[in-house]
């Protein structure tokens, strides 16, 4: 299958997800920042439940406590990324990659089709995914395709 065709037949389910993590909303910023380091976790999910309240991530650190100065006892539910977009298990890579690059996301939740968070999926995972299957199209692009030359160079 060529690289065009596997991106519109895969899923989400296709790419492997890391499992998903919980906090509770009114879990310390510091609390949570340190389970993340501890779990090595691009994310956790905020919610209660079954019910997700938002998502947190390691660019919320940059962006939302350390640019914001925001107190690390302050609670987690008010520096997520509230109602964060998401994903289904049946939704082509090809969507993946559109809705994570337009969103400019880096961590999108997975939802079974019961509406139930089942994972994360990662752009490590997709260009994981994208290198095991199609190695040969990602190891022969020029690193800058504005860069590539055209004529033989020398004598």
């Amino acid at each position: 299958m060529n690289l065009k065709d596997a991106l519109f037949h895969d899923c989400t389910r296709d790419l492997g997800m890391s499992d998903p993590v919980f906090v509770a909303p009114d879990d310390t910023i510091a609390s949570v920042i340190a389970e993340m380091q501890r779990q090595r976790l691009g994310c956790v999910i905020v919610g209660d439940g079954d019910r997700v309240r938002g998502l947190f991530t390691e660019r919320d650190v940059l962006k939302r406590v350390l640019a914001d100065g925001v107190s690390p006892a302050a609670p987690i539910g008010s520096v997520m990324t509230p109602d964060p977009d998401m994903l289904s298990l049946s939704d082509s890579i090809a969507l993946v990659i559109r809705r994570m690059h337009e969103g400019g996301f880096r961590h999108m939740p997975v939802l079974d089709d019961g509406g139930r968070i089942v994972g994360v999926v990662s752009v490590k995972r997709v260009v994981t995914y994208l290198v095991e299957h199609f190695p040969e199209v990602v190891y022969n692009l020029p690193p800058d395709s504005a860069g590539v030359v055209t004529s033989r160079e020398g004598g």
